[in-house]
């Protein structure tokens, strides 16, 4: 392949999920699959495949898709069926936590930049989250991030009728006050 003197670095753009402003959540239960999807721009140079991983808050890489996370460089999606996942992989079991997702060529995540060629990526960022199940109130549910310190708060509504009592009565205090000496 010839690829010209003024080739940039090729690049991935995320197609699916859409690009938020906010985290992605996906939750980590039977059924649930993760779609990843881009297109690849100013890449000259096809990689024979691609290995994408998702590298998590707490250190560890997990790979993704069905494939141990190396799939062909043509791809342009990958499906992660994240229950079957956590499932075969007990030994290291996916978090509750946020990962950016990384993906390279076959030149691998270390190479130095090209122009033509696939560069590394890992820009997107999503969180998973295994669901809890329902407890009821009367079942002994507790809000765990709940504080009681609110109860003695006091209403504002109070506050701002004790302030205007205030300045009634003094308004008329210094009224009295000021017209007893006018007199």
């Amino acid at each position: 392949v010839s690829i010209p003197a003024t080739a940039v670095i090729g690049g991935i753009t995320i197609t699916q999920p859409e690009q938020q402003t906010a985290s992605a959540f996906y939750k980590i239960a039977p059924g649930e699959f993760i779609t990843f999807g881009w297109i690849m721009t100013s890449v000259l140079a096809s990689p024979t495949s691609l290995t994408v991983s998702a590298i998590c808050d707490n250190g560890n890489t997990y790979a993704v898709g069905p494939t141990d996370g190396v799939i062909p460089g043509t791809a342009t999606q990958v499906v992660w069926d994240i229950w079957k996942y956590q499932m075969e992989h007990s030994a290291t079991p996916l978090a509750q936590a946020e990962y950016t997702l990384s993906m390279w060529g076959d030149r691998g995540a270390d190479a130095v930049p090209r122009p033509g060629y696939l560069g590394g990526f890992g820009g997107f960022q999503f969180a998973m989250y295994t669901p809890q199940a329902y407890t009821s109130i009367d079942d002994g549910w507790q809000c765990s991030v709940c504080s009681g310190a609110g109860v003695n708060v006091v209403h504002p509504v109070f506050v701002s009728l004790l302030v205007t009592f205030f300045i009634v009565f003094f308004s008329g205090f210094h009224l009295l006050r000021t017209s007893s000496r006018i007199n």
